[in-house]
């Protein structure tokens, strides 16, 4: 794990790869929980009986599953510091490749692509994000997202 601290070295980030995150197992129950949390019950998620038989041989993880362990994996590579506030502004772009299948496992590559001051005594930074899929050309999600850090 990366730790910078204020906003002079998160500008310093810019054009940096941070590496990959460590493998995160996506079980059922994740998923299951996911469902309940977003009430998207759909059988393709939560029914393993009927999902066998269906185009992904077996139940996989909703794409905003996939997304919001973003999070998670991202704050493993990349502690940042001495800031009043940080918060996620957005997504710039997403798109979900491929499905995750219950029962893979799933990684984040991160490249910081921009830090750009804005106002409020704050930067912007821009990240490209990959969640590649364990033993996967494909990846599961590319997303570029949008954080804001303010002093």
């Amino acid at each position: 794990m990366l730790t910078v601290n204020g906003l002079d070295e998160i500008k310093a980030l810019a054009g940096k790869d941070l590496g990959h995150s460590d493998w995160l197992e996506i079980t059922q129950e994740r998923v299951n929980t996911f469902a309940d949390a977003t009430d998207d019950h759909q059988w393709i998620h939560v029914d393993a009986e009927k999902a066998k038989d269906g185009p992904f041989g077996g139940t996989i993880a909703h794409g905003y599953l996939t997304l919001s362990l973003v999070i998670p994996l991202f704050n493993a590579l990349l502690d940042i510091q001495g800031t009043a506030m940080s918060i996620n502004y957005g997504l710039e772009k997403v798109r979900f490749p491929s499905p995750v299948r219950v029962g893979s496992r799933v990684r984040l590559g991160a490249k910081v692509a921009s830090v750009e001051d804005v106002a409020g005594n704050g930067v912007q930074m821009l990240c490209d994000f990959t969640v590649e899929i364990d033993g996967s050309d494909k990846p599961a999600c590319v997303a570029r997202t949008v954080y804001r850090h303010y002093a």
